[in-house]
This record gives C-alpha cells, structure tokens and sequence, in this order.
C-alpha cells in the first residue's frame, strides 16, 4: 500500500515538474511581431516658423503741451476721429511767482522811462517848432520817445503772456490751446480737467496730453529667434492670425530686419516689421496680440513621407533609409534622398515608388491586415 502511494506522489511530481517546465517554455516563447505598413503619397511641404508679437500703428504720436499749468478743459475721449489741428484741451497757466514779479517791475520802469521821454520829447518839439534846433537833432528826441512807446507795449506782452500764455497781437493763436498735430484716432487721453502739467523742455518730456495714431496703416511688430532669422528677407509674405479676431487671417509684408538681436531669456531675438493689409470687413485695434507664419521654402505636389519612417544609419544624417516590404512582413532596406521638412512630413527626392509599402509601427492586437496610407 506505501509503495502504491510512493508511486503516486512521484508520478504527480514529475507531472507538475514537466508541466512547469512547459509553461515556462511557452510563456518565454517570443510572439510573431507584425508591422503595419504605409505608401508615399503627393502633398505640398511648406517648411516655416512663426512669430509673435503685436498689431501696432505705423504713425503714433503723443501730444505735450507747450507750457505748465493745470489742465482747464478737455474737448475729446478715446476712440474719437480727430482731424489736425483740432483743439484736444486748454491748460490754464500758473504763473512763476518770480517771473512774474519780474515782468510787473519791467513794466513799471517802461511807463516810467515812456513818461520821461514823452516830456523831453513835448519840449524839444516846442523848440523844433519855434526853429530853434535843427530837425536833425529832433529826430534823435523823436527816436528815443517811440522807443519808450515799444518797450511799454514789449514789457506788457510780456506780462500777459506769463498771466495768460497769449497776447493780444497773437489772436488765436496760443500755446495754451493744445491741438492736434495729425489726423486719426484718439488712443488714449491720460489727464482729466485738473490735472498739472509740464511743458515740454530740454530737460524734460513734458506730460502727455492724448496720444493720436493713423488706424489706417498698420504694421506687425515681433520677435525672431536668431536660429530662423538667416532664413528670411524683407519683402516675403506673411500671414497674420489675431488672437481677439476668430477665423481670420490677414497677409502682410515683411519691411524690416534688426540688424542688432537682444537676448531674451537666453536666446538672442531679433525684431521684424511687416505692413499688414487691412480688411474693412475687420476693425484692428492697437495692441492686439497676433502670430505670423512665415513661409520660409515650398514644395508643391511632391512625394512625401513621415518623418517617423526615415531611420539614420550609425548616426550619420547623409545614409537616410527607409525599410521596404518585399514579401509579406519581410523588410529590407533602401537608402533614399530627402528635400523639404515641415517637421512632420519630409520630401523624397529619389529612392521610392507611390506603390512601396514602408514598415511603420506595430500592429496592435486585433488589428486587420497592414494599413495602406
């Protein structure tokens, strides 16, 4: 009976041992791997680099004032058309406690020296009259009183003008009216009535009354890397996309080049300009943040490939291959020469026919026959 049982347990042991070894053997078992396949096709390849920056107007200007003083009223707001020479406000002048001292006693020692000539000038023409002098020697009298006359009307302006920035000879013209020196848009008026200002000087900017910009002409301004800039030049084609206005895009033309970059966040940028061609159908608004697609080369109507496809051999970019099928999931491979890139799809040259079917990735499971694409 022990030795019926002994015999048992050794056949069951050697069971689960050779079992074992099977199921082992059957899982390290490396399956069948299969491919998916794919075909060149004909498309265009447009290899460019964008860039970003914003819509601006060609011909903005900020309007100062010509003298201190406080802002007494204001004739336009942001978004009104103005014409040049339109009246944008009035500055009410503070006058300068000194200066102002100063053409007050001008003016009094000009009555003073006016009322001494006009008396030696009543007596040597009383004399003149009589024949007692010559005309000759009345004329230098009569010199002196007209003189007097100028230096009280000079002396006067003065004081007007530091009162009120305007005399009675000037009209209306007067640096206290600030006016428009272009036509276009009012962008922005930064003061209210009241506000101080400061007149323009060679020390000082002077504070901006409004700015005005021409709506009508519009350039792009942005940035390019310095990897990219080598490839452009003034007068290609861009295409506009403004981030604030969906589902349109608008052509503009490169004008401008930096010759100097300036290095930003490690990388060193250069600055480009393009005219951009307005659609009345769209109102651009300055500012606007916008991205411009540059095309830097094109093929049309070529065969192409994924770049996926392409393999390097012992990392040597010039030995471009691609691997062929020749039978069902059997692959070769075939050297090939490549054109144009746009990152995705890359131009073939020579090497390749429209019916070559190239290995791609694997099929996943459940997966039908090869993809042709």
């Amino acid at each position: 009976m022990k030795k019926i049982i002994r015999t048992i347990v050794a056949v069951l042991f050697v069971g689960i041992v050779i079992f074992g070894f099977v199921y082992l053997y059957n899982k390290s078992k490396e399956k069948d791997v299969l491919y998916e396949t794919k075909n060149p096709t004909i498309d265009n390849i447009v290899q460019k680099t964008v860039a970003t920056g914003t819509v601006t107007p060609r011909k903005e200007i900020t309007i100062k004032p010509q003298v201190s003083g406080i802002i007494q009223e204001l004739y336009i707001e942001p978004g009104e058309l103005v014409t040049k020479g339109d009246l944008l406000a009035k500055v009410r002048i503070i006058p300068d406690m000194v200066a102002l001292n100063s053409a007050e006693s001008r003016l009094n020692k000009a009555k003073l020296q006016l009322e001494d000539a006009k008396l030696v000038y009543d007596r040597q023409k009383r004399v003149f009259e009589q024949g007692v002098i010559a005309e000759a020697e009345f004329q230098t009298y009569r010199i002196e009183y007209n003189t007097a006359l100028e230096e009280v009307e000079a002396a006067e302006n003065n004081l007007q003008l530091i009162k009120e920035g305007i005399t009675k000879k000037s009209g209306e013209i007067s640096n206290t009216l600030i006016r428009s020196t272009i036509t276009g848009m009012v962008l922005d008026v930064p003061v209210e009535v009241g506000t101080s200002v400061i007149q323009t000087n060679t020390f000082n900017e002077g504070t901006t009354i409004a700015s005005v910009a021409d709506m009508g002409e519009m350039i792009f301004e942005g940035k390019i890397d310095e990897t990219e800039v080598g490839k452009i030049q003034e007068g290609m084609k861009l295409e506009l996309t403004i981030g604030a206005i969906e589902d349109a895009s608008f052509d503009a033309e490169l004008e401008y080049i930096a010759p100097k970059g300036v290095e930003e966040n490690g990388a060193v940028q250069f600055e480009i300009k393009a005219k951009v061609k307005l659609e009345q159908a769209h109102f651009i608004r300055a500012g606007y943040s916008a991205n411009a697609n540059i095309v830097l080369d094109r093929r049309d109507s070529v065969m192409v490939i994924s770049e996926s496809l392409i393999q390097f051999e012992d990392e040597n970019k010039d030995s471009v291959y691609v691997e062929i099928e020749t039978n069902p999931q059997v692959f070769e491979k075939r050297y090939i020469e490549t054109g144009l890139s746009d990152g995705i799809n890359i131009e073939v040259v020579s090497g390749l026919e429209l019916e070559d079917n190239l290995k791609a990735g694997e099929k996943k499971e459940g997966e039908g026959e090869g993809q042709q694409g």
